[in-house]
């Protein structure tokens, strides 16, 4: 470990995060709208999540196979977590006025509703600029808050992004079918742009105390993402095809396909990595070949076909294991593609701490990843994992809105406040008993 990361480990848990004493509210769902504020809250900041009761985020019960880890699902506790968890009905005037007294005391809010949603709630940005002017206000959904598709109220996910954009054309093979990602990439990718704005503009407010709007597409974030193939598409007039695995800026570069029926990616597209993996297959003639000599020539459809042919045959000769090793000793790219038990088990990331087991004192002990920033003085860190609908209720209007508890308990009464459904995803575990987790909320 190098000196400078010794400090990450020993401020791992000694030393607030460096975007303490910022607060976000966020009013999101699904993943493009949490994502952003779960890397805010591992940064130290105090998020305060805002659903609708009974039922909250949708993405509580939006799991795979309907599986759920007592009483929540795996999505919603990987992209949720270090939040403070309040349920308060916007539909409501009286709930309303209340999220005006949160945005007055508060840094960032972000929303991720259909254009116009926010307006009609009263809670759109000329509505929280009066109360609070230097407010850094995030909108975002699938197409923005403007435009044909957003006056079309089209509503839209991260497959929807997947295609509009053309990574899902792009992400196929030749001849086949459009291939969408089984991760949410648009989603994540989209979150993480909509926080690096958000950081931008909190530099801004430093410097000048004026706070912004900001307005972000998922499908716009997405197609940002996609390289080369808008400038090759305008200067070229040429449509770009898919291609699989094949990358069509470098070759080499595929996944291959090995004896032992794993799967390696390969690359060595610079020359010594080229002539590295001539010398591992025992072909170094096709170093000084003239269809691979040089790295454009290796490029040109034909050719590129013809040398990863010649690789997927070597390869089923090989383990995944062997090409590893090779691609070490020779000085070129081979990586074992891993499923999702090597992810969690695989010993570097094990050893550099970013795989972990996690104690949270509400849903217990489960493995999960840290954030994949490593800041030797103020290092991000899960703080605890999610909670229950409504669940930090009381001590939000406490501590920061001074109410007392007969004053909150009215709120209850009018339905201005509200807690879970009795209903998996919303409910906490059966065994709780009612303390669990209290202390992480001071």
């Amino acid at each position: 470990m190098p000196d400078v990361f010794k400090d990450y480990v020993k401020n791992k848990n000694a030393r607030p995060g460096p975007l303490k004493g910022v607060r976000v509210l966020e009013v999101c769902t699904l993943l493009f709208g949490p994502a952003g504020p779960s890397f805010m809250a591992a940064l130290g900041a105090e998020v305060i999540k805002i659903e609708l009761p009974p039922m909250g985020d949708v993405t509580r019960s939006l799991n795979p196979f309907g599986w759920f880890y007592k009483e929540q699902g795996p999505m919603f506790m990987h992209i949720n977590t270090s939040k403070y968890y309040m349920a308060l009905d916007l539909h409501i005037d009286w709930a309303q006025q209340i999220f005006k007294e949160l945005a007055a005391k508060s840094d960032i809010i972000e929303f991720n509703l259909r254009p116009g949603v926010t307006n009609r709630w009263n809670v759109g940005y000329e509505d929280i600029k009066k109360v609070n002017p230097g407010i850094i206000y995030v909108e975002k959904n699938g197409f923005g808050q403007w435009g044909k598709y957003a006056e079309q109220d089209r509503p839209s996910n991260d497959g929807a992004s997947q295609a509009l954009s053309g990574y899902a054309w792009m992400s196929s093979f030749p001849n086949r079918p459009p291939l969408k990602q089984s991760i949410w990439i648009c989603d994540v990718f989209g979150a993480m742009m909509g926080e690096v704005a958000v950081l931008a503009a909190l530099h801004h407010k430093k410097k000048t105390g004026k706070g912004q709007y900001i307005e972000m597409s998922q499908t716009e974030n997405i197609m940002r993402a996609m390289g080369w193939v808008w400038p090759y598409q305008q200067l070229t007039g040429k449509g770009v095809e898919p291609a699989g695995n094949r990358d069509q800026c470098i070759c080499p570069a595929d996944t291959f396909l090995c004896k032992d029926d794993l799967f390696v990616a390969l690359a060595a597209p610079a020359p010594e990595e080229f002539l590295g993996l001539c010398r591992a297959m025992g072909r170094e003639e096709l170093a000084a070949d003239p269809r691979y000599k040089e790295h454009t020539d290796r490029l040109q459809t034909e050719n590129a076909l013809a040398i990863l042919k010649i690789i997927a045959a070597w390869t089923r000769t090989r383990t995944a294991v062997e090409i590893e090793e090779l691609g070490r000793k020779f000085g070129f790219s081979a990586t074992r593609l891993h499923n999702s038990r090597d992810m969690c088990e695989d010993a570097h990331r094990r050893s550099r701490g970013f795989v972990k087991e996690l104690d949270d004192p509400l849903y217990g002990k489960y493995l999960d990843h840290e954030i994949p920033i490593m800041m030797s003085k103020t290092p991000p860190k899960h703080r605890w994992s999610v909670r229950p609908v409504g669940f930090d209720n009381d001590f939000i209007m406490m501590t920061l809105l001074g109410r007392n508890q007969a004053q909150i308990d009215e709120l209850y009464l009018h339905g201005v406040l509200g807690r879970w459904k009795d209903a998996q995803g919303r409910r906490p575990p059966s065994d709780w008993d009612g303390q669990a987790g209290a202390i992480l909320r001071r």
